[in-house]
């Protein structure tokens, strides 16, 4: 029992007089332990631990809240078992290692575990343009955004109203110049006290009547409002565009809850849902939005055997292959070589050189490739204008040229960073290995082969890897040099020469607002993508062992 636990007090005790007494004999004293009661320490470790759970509980809470209110019920019991652990790990006396190891397991588990597994479940979904959400929220999209205004309604004076609870409205006055307001979950009823001026409601009781600027920083909110005319549906719903005049609209489709139909007012037809997230009509017509179905492999398909996509995957999964060796090679030959010529100590200035070395390392990847494409550029390019003498060399237009230049200035990113490790590793390598070198007669060539070059290797190779797998997936420089062009010409998608595979997924998923959103085809190659990265290195990091034993 530790001292932190309880207190240990010991007392001699004398024996009795009985038996010693009688015989005139003295007996020894034997010590004895007395235990005092335990007492729990709060200490200052113990309350700045008490504050810091009591932050963590709170965000916690707040998380709960939060997904609660949304339903999401798979975050609601994964933050709230994230919760109980936590708790249990830093107030438990038993679970020492956990509180090292816990927060890591939690880092892993969110960032890593779940943005994998929820990739691959959107790869078998048709998760993109169209399919962006539930059934039940299709649905409601689709009677909103399918109305039309009442033929006949007149044009209604309306003012722009917010709530205490900060919820927007409209007053509206009607034919007979009294006020109602109302907000999208309040139908319109009669606003006694409400003033009018010039036609338009001034003065709102319970409601606050929004200026210009006000309207225009919710203008999204305002324009997309609507606010039914009474408690039946039917009667339609206020809408305004310019936020000074309402129209009643009524919505054009119908949806049927039992028989799952959706049915067009205007013209009879009706609309039965498909295995592909979309309502269908008869003659194979469907409605623009959608919802998230599973696709099974639908979507590694389409990756592999549409042409659209097929073709230009080829050729971009071998030059991101080439790009990424390349890359490698290159940086860490020129890196070691550097860091062998500035570690011969008869090299005057070594410090300067090597701070020198590291200037391309301390800036930031993305404004050099910025810099570089500003410096490449066939018209005004500092290259081809000053260095060249005015020539029109397209570096980042022609396609094994701009390729040339990627890796160029891959290198120039990249060589500082190896230059580093490799002459961390020179000076840690062995001299009495070079002394028996030199002894037996080896030449510098020979000493560099055998020596100098897998001693290296051990130190350096899973820096090697782990490099590889960087530049399989260096998006930044891509997209700030080139942009993945020059495009291929037969491509139906935007993609281009210079892409890889990661550049490829970005284009695809149509972030860049340049194809469809298809978030499910993204995803599909993302987890190709990483299936052939981890491959690699699982082959490379088991091939690395054979070079532990040089040693």
């Amino acid at each position: 029992m530790s001292a932190a636990d309880s207190n240990v007090s010991a007392a001699v005790v004398a024996p009795s007089d009985g038996g010693g007494a009688a015989s005139g004999t003295t007996r020894t004293p034997r010590p004895r332990l007395r235990l005092a009661p335990s007492r729990e320490g709060f200490g200052v470790g113990f309350v700045v631990k008490l504050v810091l759970m009591g932050v963590v509980d709170a965000l916690g809470v707040f998380a709960l809240l939060a997904a609660y209110s949304e339903e999401s019920w798979g975050i609601f019991a994964a933050t709230l078992a994230m919760l109980v652990a936590a708790n249990w790990v830093y107030f438990s006396r038993r679970s020492l290692p956990l509180k090292y190891i816990l927060p890591g397991l939690l880092f892993l588990l969110v960032f890593q575990v779940y943005v994998v597994g929820y990739t691959g479940y959107v790869a078998f979904t048709n998760y993109g343009d169209g399919h962006n959400s539930t059934k039940e929220q299709a649905v409601e999209a689709l009677l909103a955004q399918n109305e039309r205004r009442v033929e006949g309604s007149p044009a209604a004076p309306l003012t722009v109203v917010e709530s205490d609870a900060g919820e927007l409205g409209f007053a509206v006055v009607d034919e007979s110049g009294d006020v109602r307001v109302g907000s999208a979950e309040q139908p319109l009823e009669a606003a006694p006290g409400a003033t009018v001026s010039d036609g338009v409601a001034t003065d709102v009781p319970g409601w606050t009547v929004l200026d210009r600027a006000q309207v225009l920083e919710r203008q999204q909110e305002v324009t997309t409002l609507r606010v039914p005319v009474s408690e039946d549906p039917e009667d339609g719903s206020i809408r305004t565009q310019d936020a000074r005049t309402g129209y009643v609209f009524q919505p054009v489709l119908e949806y049927d809850a039992e028989a799952d139909t959706m049915t067009d007012t205007s013209t009879g037809v009706v609309y039965t849902p498909n295995d592909e997230g979309q309502f269908e009509a008869p003659d194979g017509t469907t409605l623009a939005v959608g919802w998230r179905v599973s696709v099974g492999f639908d979507n590694f398909a389409t990756a592999f055997g549409d042409s659209r996509y097929s073709e230009p995957f080829v050729k971009i999964l071998a030059w991101t292959f080439a790009f990424a060796l390349l890359s490698v090679v290159s940086t860490f030959l020129l890196g070691m070589f550097l860091a062998i010529a500035f570690n011969d100590p008869r090299l005057r200035g070594r410090r300067i050189y090597r701070t020198l070395m590291i200037l391309p390392y301390a800036m930031p990847g993305f404004l050099a490739a910025l810099l570089w494409a500003g410096m490449l550029n066939r018209g005004y390019g500092f290259v081809n204008q000053v260095l060249l003498g005015g020539a029109s060399i397209p570096w980042l237009t022609d396609p094994w040229l701009a390729k040339v230049s990627v890796l160029l200035v891959n290198l120039w990113l990249g060589f500082p960073y190896m230059f580093l490790i490799c002459t961390g590793a020179l000076q840690s390598l062995p001299g009495d290995v070079y002394e028996a070198a030199r002894i037996d007669g080896a030449g510098r060539w020979r000493t560099w082969r055998s020596i100098t070059m897998p001693l290296l290797l051990v130190s350096t190779a899973p820096l090697l890897i782990s490099s590889f797998a960087f530049n399989f997936n260096n998006f930044t420089l891509i997209k700030m040099l080139t942009d993945g062009g020059p495009r291929f010409a037969d491509a139906s998608v935007p993609l281009g020469h210079t892409d890889i595979l990661i550049s490829m997924v970005y284009n695809v998923s149509g972030l860049d607002g340049t194809a469809p959103r298809n978030y499910g085809l993204a995803s599909a190659l993302s987890i190709v993508i990483f299936l052939v990265v981890g491959t690699i290195s699982a082959i490379a990091f088991r091939q690395t062992r054979k070079l532990e034993e040089l040693s």
